[in-house]
């Protein structure tokens, strides 16, 4: 009997894991009242839904402070050209002010069963990429959280010095344009393309990256339809900006 219970734990486990999980992108907001994206409310949501993860973008001020925000500019001032004081004066849509690395990150530290999906926007030149990295895995690491987070980023670069930096760091490549024997040839662990990549272009580089044992993701998958298409070809995570309403057809 007890062999038995042990064997059915082992198909759960398969089972569960082979599923298509989900990851909110930019955190909880679009469907959610009052939340801007990328605000510490977007995360709070996010880690409400009890889903695999939630994906934040990391930007670095002029002086060298960490900041999440997608967009290079927040309102009308650019971020890697700013000094921090003014950048912290300014204010999200939902009237929170641009949040900090740090915050972001203690905020995800208290629901440890959500990932913290970071990603590091590409620098201008190598070097900046080099210091952000060096201060988010810093910043990681201090908060006590790399078996929490997860990296992805549109730079091959500041991918590949993540991992050099952190070599048990898990690190995916966004731009959509290697494949998956290139990415795993570079270091990397898994692709994380927009959905068009697999859906039009190369829905081989699904198996292909399944026999290579690295990790599929897409983005931004805001629709039921191709929701569906994704998990019949056994992608392993969909980003969306609706993760509440591809839930129910999870």
């Amino acid at each position: 009997m007890k062999r038995f219970i042990v064997l059915i734990a082992i198909v759960m486990f398969n089972f569960s894991s082979s599923q298509t999980q989900i990851i909110a992108h930019r955190g909880f907001w679009k469907t959610h009242p009052a939340t801007a994206e990328n605000s510490i409310q977007s995360l709070k949501n996010a880690q409400g839904l009890k889903i695999y993860g939630s994906e934040f973008d990391v930007r670095m001020s002029k002086d060298g402070v960490l900041v999440v925000n997608h967009d290079e500019h927040i309102n009308t001032l650019e971020i890697s050209e700013t000094l921090f004081k003014d950048l912290e004066k300014e204010k999200l849509s939902n009237g929170e002010t641009l949040p900090t690395l740090e915050k972001y990150l203690k905020q995800g530290k208290k629901s440890k069963q959500v990932k913290l999906i970071v990603e590091i926007k590409p620098g201008k030149t190598p070097e900046l990429e080099n210091e952000m990295v060096m201060k988010t895995l810093e910043m990681v690491k201090r908060n006590q959280l790399e078996n929490q987070c997860e990296f992805i980023s549109f730079s091959l670069h500041l991918c590949q010095e993540i991992k050099r930096q952190n070599p048990n760091a898990i690190v995916q490549y966004l731009e959509g344009n290697l494949s998956p024997e290139q990415v795993k040839n570079a270091g990397l662990d898994g692709i994380d393309y927009h959905y068009s990549v697999f859906v039009e272009k190369h829905p081989e580089w699904i198996s292909e990256a399944k026999k290579l044992g690295i990790i599929t993701n897409v983005w931004t998958v805001n629709d039921e339809v191709i929701f569906k298409k994704l998990v019949e070809m056994g992608v392993d995570f969909v980003t969306t900006n609706v993760p509440d309403e591809l839930m129910k057809h999870h």
